[in-house]
């Protein structure tokens, strides 16, 4: 579904490349989380990826399209993205319109855009909030709208740049939830750039940043148990990885999911 080759983007009037010749290739239908500190490259990867900078060499390939400036367009039919700050994500004046906005510009007939609106707001669980105004919604309604309006446009690709961040804890649990429903179906190639080890371990795949580089690749229970890594991406294991450890220390077998680590500990 994506290919990148070579990539490498520098921002203007720096001396380091933000993303320093990055080679990936991502399957169609998997879920994807990209990790890394601040400064790592991750969120200037996502903003590559839907076209939004210009890269200073390297190539991607969405879906059999090269990005480049004439295809903008198309490239942006097949990919899209839910942004950090839900305020920031609303156009229109209530639920309903702002799902239907991007609907409209593709100048859908309107009985297919009503129909569209209601079946994307019962996907995310806001039938119910279709006429209320962006700001009488909860931080995690906002992100279940963000991620309606991403899916009634169909894109191949949806990332997630750090969707979870701004949320409390019931919030980030709603949206994980919907995440994870959208994935079971297999039918979009989901990106997550994510801090969230909680969120990290739901991935099919993790891909590592450090300044700028691809540093490891693998499954989360690979990636998030080596220790190196978890060091030089300065990021955290999650808890359950954590226990998982210490019950390994006291000859207890190491599992990195919750139904069985209960299961270990309760024999």
């Amino acid at each position: 579904m994506i290919t990148i080759k070579d990539l490498k983007f520098k921002y203007s009037g720096t001396d380091f490349f933000a993303i320093d010749d990055v080679s990936i290739e991502i399957p169609s239908g998997k879920y994807i989380a990209i990790l890394g500190h601040n400064g790592s490259g991750k969120s200037t990867l996502s903003k590559l990826l839907v076209g939004l900078y210009k890269s200073t060499s390297g190539s991607i390939e969405i879906d059999g399209t090269i990005i480049s400036k004439k295809n903008l367009k198309l490239i942006r039919k097949k990919i899209g993205i839910v942004f950090q700050n839900p305020d920031n994500q609303f156009i229109g004046a209530s639920v309903e319109d702002d799902i239907a906005f991007g609907l409209e510009n593709k100048r859908l007939p309107r009985e297919e855009m009503r129909k569209l609106v209601k079946q994307f707001a019962e996907k995310v669980g806001m039938s119910e909030h279709l006429n209320k105004e962006p700001q009488n919604l909860s931080g995690g309604q906002k992100q279940r709208v963000a991620i309606a309006s991403a899916l009634a446009l169909d894109p191949k690709i949806i990332i997630f740049d750090e969707v979870t961040s701004m949320l409390d804890p019931k919030g980030k649990r709603e949206v994980l939830e919907l995440i994870q429903d959208v994935q079971r179906n297999k039918e979009k190639t989901l990106i997550s750039i994510t801090h969230d080890m909680d969120e990290a371990i739901l991935a099919d795949i993790i891909l590592v940043f450090a300044k700028g580089k691809l540093i490891a690749s693998g499954k989360p229970q690979d990636i998030l148990s080596n220790k190196k890594i978890v060091n030089i991406a300065k990021i955290d294991a999650p808890f359950i990885y954590k226990v998982s450890e210490a019950l390994k220390n006291k000859g207890i077998k190491p599992t990195y999911k919750k139904e069985e680590l209960i299961g270990e500990i309760c024999k």
